[in-house]
């Protein structure tokens, strides 16, 4: 026997198709006029649903997962009553989207009113079965129980078949929802009502059938009772007037007089769990909290419910949050993890995750977690292949999901090839993951994936050659990471390839990478050889890496010198005599001049010319050919710097003294992002601390930020920490931090000339530059040099400055212009005046 919903729906929501009963109301009398406007109306409103439905079919089209265009696309279908469209919608809809409980019950009545043939049983019979999957709905699986009753000819017949697929039908609705606290009570309801039913229609004289029809009720009483449910007195109450029916008789004022005493247990143990959870029920029945708050109301009551260790009630309580919350990507991933760590039933665990990823496409983690479930209930190979590539399809928010996605499939066909699948699954995935993912990933993903990729070659595949296939093709696309050259050298070095890694430390040593990887690469080789190669490989090995240390010495310390050469202030001067106070930015634009335009003669290097790198020889320009800093205007720079330094420690007191940093504890910042100042780089290093001092170098004109920076710390502990920051990103790049250490430099040039008694400067150690005043007899005098003769004294050291007092009178106290002096006899004879 059927029983009626307590909550029908609206009778605004009923279907506006064609069939069904209609009723016949009577017309009022009208005009003919009256008549041909409603007419006009009804048309008018007609060609506004058709141009609206249209309009919709046009953007489904170009956006097929458009949810809400979907849900007005079949509003307006079903207000126009186009059955046919209507179906194909909520098809094409489901297709892509699961359906609400309310949307499956508006199908069904829809479908139901339209036919009732034998054919139109079974395919609604199907839409209930479809539609109680994919969400719990008390209010669904009762139209559902209610539809097979009332319409399924066996059922009503009371058949032997009928009555076994009723009750198979009714234990399945109290396993999806019998355990909802606020509403199960209803599907017991219904339950023991059909029940009930069926001992009217046994016979009189069968007691033995009528037997055990009232012990099949009485087990459901007790069942029930033995549940925590809402409003478990009331049932209390019917199960002692039903028994009082069956000739038991008790007492009506004694709560439990006639219940036994198990039942009566049992009832107690529900009844107190009841009570602790009321008030986690008060808080979910509040209509006026927002999603967050249900969310987080939601998640409390499921760990409180998993403290007492009852799967069913959890996986019940998970299924209400996921049916009011179903794109709460936090519920599913919990969900899904406690039924892979607790239940493991494979037809659960399927149809779960299913859901979920229907849910929540854009979530990877969830797709990932997909396919390890579906490998640890031995899943077969079609079915995880099919769960891949619907992954791979959607549209994660980042490309390491897709990553994700594609490392997990590889690791289960890795792990299932010794049941016999092809090592050519496996590379076809890697191939395909490549063509999709190496222009957007990073370099150190990147990595992940090739040295996986070669591994899995080189160890499964059985082919050397495509493992280093693997590694070439990376080092086409980024050969220009350290990283990429190292990974592949400690393959070869692990299979015991000695020649072949040596041949790529030959391809490497002279590449320019980050920091301080070009350094690194040629230390790592000379290690190498030492372990692994004969002397004559150890030679030749120096014979490459000495000249090339040696160029980047040199251009670390170019760099270095040509950034300090900017970094004095511009006025430091403290002296309190006016009259002998000078502007530091006077003097260094006349010193800076000369030294701009200076060429002189090229470096003369010890080695040979076979010794060399291609890099190291630089011909007759005398210019190092790294970036675009000369090898003049570095040494005009630190020649500034070091005579600059002499002045200030010789000068009177009364003088003022230009500031030079020390650079004792300092690192050199390089590859800054143009827009950062120096809060960035103070925030930059704020995690460390003991910053004491930034200077961001500038250029003199535009200035604007040359990328270059020196930060001062208080102690060397925080330098070390600063430096460990290498190759770290600000505002999105990647800097370089290097100790800064110029004293080698100075030292070298502080040195001074020759002191055996020469009437010409020599010439240059380190530094490689010819003195000023040098000649070179039956030599060409090269573009931009010129021979000193007469009064030219143009070629002085350019960081000596006239001193005040200095005029014309005494340009020629010091000698002719035919003896010339050293740098260190221009520095005492211009402090002696």
């Amino acid at each position: 026997m059927a029983t009626p919903m307590e909550e029908e729906v609206p009778e605004a929501a009923a279907p506006v198709v064609g069939g069904g009963d209609d009723v016949e109301v009577p017309a009022a009398p009208s005009s003919d006029s009256d008549s041909d406007s409603l007419d006009s109306d009804d048309d008018g409103a007609a060609g506004a649903d058709e141009l609206r439905i249209q309009a919709l079919e046009q953007t489904l089209q170009e956006q097929p997962l458009d949810y809400e265009t979907h849900v007005q696309y079949i509003q307006c279908l079903r207000k126009s009553g186009n059955i046919e469209k209507l179906r194909v919608a909520r098809e094409e809809m489901n297709k892509h989207f699961p359906l609400t409980p309310k949307m499956w019950q508006e199908w069904a009545k829809d479908e139901i009113s339209l036919s009732m043939s034998a054919k139109s049983f079974g395919d609604i019979e199907k839409l209930y079965e479809r539609g109680v999957q994919e969400y719990l709905s008390i209010k669904l699986w009762r139209d559902y129980l209610d539809y097979i009753e009332e319409h399924d000819p066996s059922v009503s017949q009371c058949s032997p078949s009928g009555l076994s697929k009723m009750r198979d039908l009714f234990e399945r609705a109290i396993t999806a929802g019998g355990l909802h606290v606020t509403e199960g009570s209803k599907l017991w309801s219904a339950y023991r009502e059909y029940e009930m039913a069926i001992l009217i229609t046994i016979a009189e004289g069968n007691d033995e059938e009528k037997a055990k029809q009232v012990q099949r009720i009485r087990t459901l009483f007790h069942r029930q009772l033995s549940v925590p449910l809402a409003d478990m007195e009331s049932t209390l109450v019917e199960y002692k007037s039903w028994e009082a029916e069956q000739g038991n008789a008790n007492d009506p004022g004694s709560d439990f007089d006639g219940v036994p005493s198990n039942v009566v247990n049992a009832y107690k143990k529900a009844n107190d769990m009841y009570n602790e959870r009321k008030k986690y029920e008060d808080q979910l029945s509040n209509v006026c909290a927002s999603e967050a708050d249900k969310l987080q109301e939601f998640l409390t009551y499921i760990k409180f419910e998993e403290s007492f260790g009852g799967p069913a009630r959890v996986q019940v309580l998970y299924e209400r949050a996921v049916s009011a919350l179903p794109v709460s990507s936090d519920i599913w991933m919990g969900y899904t993890s406690y039924l892979d760590g607790t239940l493991k039933v494979p037809s659960i665990l399927r149809s779960v995750y299913h859901r979920a990823t229907r849910n929540c496409t854009w979530v990877g983690d969830l797709w990932v977690r997909y396919l390890l479930s579906l490998e640890r209930i031995r899943a077969s190979e079609e079915e995880l292949r099919h769960v891949f590539e619907q992954a791979v399809q959607c549209s994660f928010p980042t490309i390491k999901e897709y990553l994700d996605v594609y490392l997990t499939r590889v690791d289960s066909l890795r792990r299932r090839i010794s049941d016999g699948l092809d090592f050519q699954l496996i590379r076809q995935t890697f191939m395909d993951a490549a063509e999709f993912l190496s222009p957007q990933l990073g370099i150190d993903e990147l990595l992940l994936f090739h040295a996986y990729w070669a591994t899995l070659e080189r160890n499964l595949g059985k082919d050397l050659t495509a493992a280093r296939r693997v590694w070439e093709n990376i080092l086409k696309k980024s050969g220009s990471f350290l990283e990429v050259w190292q990974h592949y050298i400690s393959m070869e070095i692990e299979m015991g390839h000695i020649h072949e890694a040596r041949s790529l430390y030959k391809r490497c040593y002279s590449k320019k990478f980050a920091g301080s990887g070009s350094e690194d690469i040629c230390h790592a080789w000379i290690r190498f050889e030492r372990v692994h190669g004969t002397l004559d490989d150890y030679d030749l090995a120096l014979k490459k890496v000495i000249p090339r240390l040696k160029e980047l010495l040199m251009f670390k310390a170019q760099q270095e010198a040509k950034v300090e050469a900017y970094s004095v202030p511009n006025d430091t001067s403290n002296a309190n005599d006016s009259s002998q106070k000078r502007k530091p930015s006077k003097m260094t634009s006349k010193q800076q001049p000369p030294a701009k335009k200076r060429k002189e003669n090229p470096p003369k290097s010890t080695m040979s010319s076979d010794d060399q790198g291609p890099k190291a020889q630089s011909g007759n320009s005398g210019a190092v050919e790294v970036g675009e800093v000369s090898r003049e205007k570095v040494e005009a720079s630190l020649e500034m710097k070091v005579d600059g330094e002499s002045r200030t420690r010789n000068t009177s007191s009364n003088e003022p003294k230009p500031y030079f940093y020390n650079d004792k504890c300092t690192v050199f910042v390089s590859n800054i992002d143009l827009k950062a100042n120096e809060e960035h780089l103070r925030h930059f290093f704020s995690d460390i601390g003991g910053v004491t001092a930034i200077r961001l170098l500038k250029d003199k004109i535009t200035k604007k930020s040359r990328g270059l920076a020196y930060v001062d710390f208080s102690d060397n502990e925080h330098l070390e920490a600063a430096i460990k920051k290498n190759r770290q990103k600000l505002l999105g790049k990647k800097v370089s931090i290097a100790r800064s250490d110029p004293s080698k430099s100075k030292k070298s040039r502080e040195a001074g000339p020759s002191s055996k008694g020469q009437d010409k400067l020599s010439q240059s150690g380190d530094d490689g530059a010819s003195a000023p005043g040098s000649s070179r007899p039956d030599k060409e005098i090269p573009k931009g040099d010129m021979e000193i003769t007469g009064k030219n004294t143009f070629a002085a050291p350019r960081a000596v400055v006239k001193p005040l007092g200095w005029t014309q009178r005494d340009e020629k106290s010091d000698g002719g212009a035919g003896e010339l002096k050293s740098n260190e006899e221009f520095r005492n004879l211009l402090l002696k005046k």
